[in-house]
This record gives structure tokens, sequence and C-alpha cells, in this order.
């Protein structure tokens, strides 16, 4: 048997060990939501600064185009909303992450519209990698699902972290996307964690599952051994054009529950307000850093989704006596 193919067929690192269950979690969620937030608040202040968050800019390298059928991207070719657009020149790229830094941004996220990077894209990629480590950034990208050898490229090129989402509960994933299985994403996050890149993943919140699914997910991410360095909580953008476009806004305490329980089960992980930050107030936001969250996407734009202005955030930690870390 081939080194390859031993890997396909032991496990990894990345298969759950069970030692969160679904309904341990569904119990935290359904804790009065002072007694939830306390014993999140509790958990932070033994694991982490309590007043610091940390602070990302992503930026869409190669937008539109994508071939799979994820119900709340934009960016599939088959929903047809976003045109698809190259990969963007190196200096642009550098020129993004220089003004990223100098709004004190810590980590450079790179997202590409792909099922998974081509060997001549990955070259480019690595570029774009070494240009903004020699930056002083921290690294992340997010290319969708690699082939062999591929993460072992990333690594030599300086990446930090690698991001790959698993979206939503194993139940529901097919109710999203069919045009592969979670199980591939895992696949991809075990070559991520042998190759030594720390890895970013969460998920997606607001797309019409349940409480119990949120909770089925968190323990997906709970039980990887270790969890993931960055855990981003997205809330659903709707995007016109989109399965999901119609899709029942989620109930603001809800998600600040999903950040609690994203908070108790995983430690030491950064807990990272992503997607859906510009339709919620200054005061949700509190609420999720009071229940644990220490990262944010910082900038105007999210791929193809709104983001708070920079200077609303600078505006917003004043106000809560916050620093950027």
């Amino acid at each position: 048997m081939t080194a390859t193919a031993a890997r396909r067929t032991a496990p990894t690192a990345f298969v759950p060990a069970l030692h969160w269950t679904t309904e341990a979690l569904v119990a935290l969620f359904e804790l009065p939501f002072n007694d939830l937030l306390f014993r999140a608040q509790q958990v932070h202040r033994q694991n982490h600064e309590p007043n610091a968050v940390q602070l990302s800019t992503l930026l869409s390298i190669k937008t539109g185009g994508c071939s799979e059928d994820c119900g709340y991207c934009s960016q599939s070719a088959r929903h047809g909303e976003v045109q698809r657009e190259a990969l963007l020149e190196l200096d642009d790229v550098v020129a993004a992450a220089r003004a990223a830094k100098d709004k004190g941004a810590t980590r450079f996220c790179m997202g590409a519209a792909w099922r998974g990077p081509k060997d001549k894209d990955l070259d480019r990629v690595s570029d774009m990698i070494g240009a903004v480590k020699a930056l002083g950034l921290e690294t992340c990208v997010t290319l969708g699902m690699l082939k062999d050898g591929q993460a072992e490229r990333l690594k030599a090129a300086g990446l930090d972290y690698y991001n790959h989402n698993l979206d939503t509960a194993p139940e529901f994933y097919g109710q999203v996307i069919t045009t592969h299985a979670q199980s591939e994403r895992f696949d991809t996050l075990g070559q991520v964690r042998e190759a030594g890149i720390k890895v970013c993943c969460g998920g997606i919140v607001g797309m019409g599952e349940t409480r119990r699914a949120r909770a089925a997910l968190l323990a997906e991410l709970a039980n990887m051994s270790p969890p993931p360095e960055s855990v981003p909580i997205n809330q659903l953008v709707p995007m016109p054009g989109t399965p999901l476009e119609n899709a029942p806004p989620l109930d603001p305490f809800e998600f600040v529950r999903t950040i609690a329980v994203a908070r108790i089960s995983m430690p030491g992980s950064m807990v990272r307000l992503s997607a859906g930050r510009q339709e919620m107030s200054d005061e949700l936001q509190a609420l999720c850093f009071l229940a644990g969250a220490n990262s944010i996407f910082y900038g105007d734009k999210l791929l193809t989704a709104g983001n708070p202005e920079a200077d609303r955030d600078e505006a917003l930690f004043a106000r809560l006596g916050l620093k950027a870390a």
C-alpha cells in the first residue's frame, strides 16, 4: 500500500473523538441566557486575555466561477450572481495586505473560489503567501479541497493557517451542499494538520438548521484532536440568487448562545465573529464578546459580502474598552 493510500484509509487526527456529545452541547444551549454567558465568560478569562480581540482581514484573490453548489454562496457558477474574475496579481495582494496591516490587522486571509487549486495556481498563491508574510503578517488561505502534496507546498511557502469550514452538521449538510460530502472536508483538514499548518475551521448558522444541528456542528469541531486554533462562526448573509436567499433570520440571542457554546467547548481556540457582522448592532456584538468571541474579520468586505467599516470597529472597541491583539 502506498503512503497516500494508507493515509486515506487510516483515521486522521481530525476524526471526532466524541469528548463532547451533541446532547451535552444542547444542554448548554438550553441554559438560562445569563447562566450560559457567565459560564462562557469564566472559561474565556481562564484561557484568554479578557479584553483583547485579534483582527484578521480577508481578501478575495479569485472571485466567482466555483463549480460547487453551496447553497449560501453567490460565487457558485450554478447560481450565476457573481461574475468570474481572474486570480489577482501579486502587487494588488501585497497592497491590500499592507493597507490591512496599517489598519491594525495581524492576520491576512486570502480566499479563492475554487473546488480546489490547480498546481499552477498554487505556485502563484505561494508567492502571495511569501510576500504577505514578509510584511510581518500571519498568513491564511482558503482554497477549497487540497490534493496530495499541496498542503506541504503551502507549508513550505510559509503558510500559518488554512481555512476550511465544516459549514454545518453532518445531518444537515446534504440540504446545503450536494456536489461533495463533508467527509471530503475532513480529508483536506487531515492533510493540513499533517503538514504542520494551523487549522481555521468553523461553520455557518442561520441556514434553517435546528438548534440540535448547531450543537452537532460544534461537537464536530470541539472533538477534533486538537480543536481548530481558529473557529469562525458565520451568520448567514442571504445572497440574491442563491437557494438560501430567503432563509429566515436567526434569533440574535441564539447566535450569542452559539458563540458561548463554542467558547465553552473549545476553550483554547480563537472564536471569530465572521460573516454577518454588518447586520449586527453594536449591542449584539458586545454580547458576542461577552460570550467569548475574541477575533473578528476587519475591513469593508468579506469575499462578496459586506463587513463593518474599520472606523466603526475602532469606535466600538473604544466604547467597550477592547484592544486589538
